[in-house]
């Protein structure tokens, strides 16, 4: 039976929607989580585009719960349908070996899983959004842990309203060395603090695991960030949703639904 699979990924400023149909990624949309009307009308534009008259699902996966009930109710408005939210109705795909693996985001685990799936050894998956994460898995997919860190716009803001001299200023990847104004230095720290902070722990990792594990990239701030970084094995936009179709495929595959 064919299924065409709406993943949601609940992010902390972004709603991401992916369309998988015969389990190829065929569009996405992401939208900010201004309101539960931008959603609908996201969502009844991706339904478009599902042709068919196989069956239909919706699977989610969030690290805002407060938008949990809204997610839901918007979803059945526009699909007749509830959510499965991986972690509740749907298996987690791969095992969490951090000391709370309730506390630890889903949207983590999801990423590492993703990576592994393609790579299948040792991994990391360097984040950047909202803030950026650092996560890594060992040879076996399991999850370790990472590490957390502010994203761009955090680091921006906090220059913009912790001093008195720097106003909020408008990110660019630096083309030399050294910022000759203001903005470029601002450009500069942010640029080379996050670059740094992944080398840093990379190698950290690398140093625990006995091996150099390769490095993918994801979120909304990874193309400026990492482009033709030689560290960088691969930008991945849509990892997240990848692992939402993966746990999706490997929940119904254990349980032989």
């Amino acid at each position: 039976m064919d299924i065409s699979l709406l993943a949601l990924g609940v992010g902390n400023s972004r709603l991401a929607i992916g369309v998988f149909t015969a389990g190829e990624l065929q569009h996405v949309a992401r939208i900010p989580l201004a309101g539960p009307q931008g959603w609908r009308d996201a969502l009844s534009q991706e339904l478009k585009g599902i042709s068919g008259s196989g069956d239909r699902v919706v699977v989610a996966a969030g690290v805002n719960p407060k938008l949990n009930h809204q997610i839901n109710e918007v979803v059945r408005a526009v699909t007749g349908q509830s959510v499965q939210w991986i972690g509740r109705e749907i298996d987690i795909p791969i095992g969490v070996e951090t000391q709370n693996p309730s506390e630890t985001g889903i949207d983590r685990i999801l990423n590492v899983a993703a990576a592994f799936e393609q790579m299948g050894k040792a991994c990391i998956v360097v984040d950047a959004g909202t803030a950026v994460t650092v996560d890594c898995c060992n040879d076996n997919g399991d999850f370790l842990g990472g590490a957390i860190a502010p994203g761009v716009s955090m680091m921006l803001d906090a220059l913009a309203e912790k001093t008195a001299g720097i106003g909020r200023v408008s990110f660019s990847p630096p083309s030399g060395a050294i910022g000759d104004s203001t903005s470029g230095a601002v450009s500069q720290g942010v640029f080379n603090s996050i670059r740094g902070l992944v080398r840093e722990i990379a190698e950290n990792y690398a140093s625990q695991l006995g091996q150099w594990p390769e490095i993918i990239a994801t979120g909304g701030d990874a193309k400026q960030l990492f482009e033709g970084w030689v560290l960088i094995h691969a930008i991945a936009p849509d990892l997240g949703l990848y692992g939402i179709a993966l746990a999706f495929a490997e929940h119904h595959i254990r349980h032989g639904t």
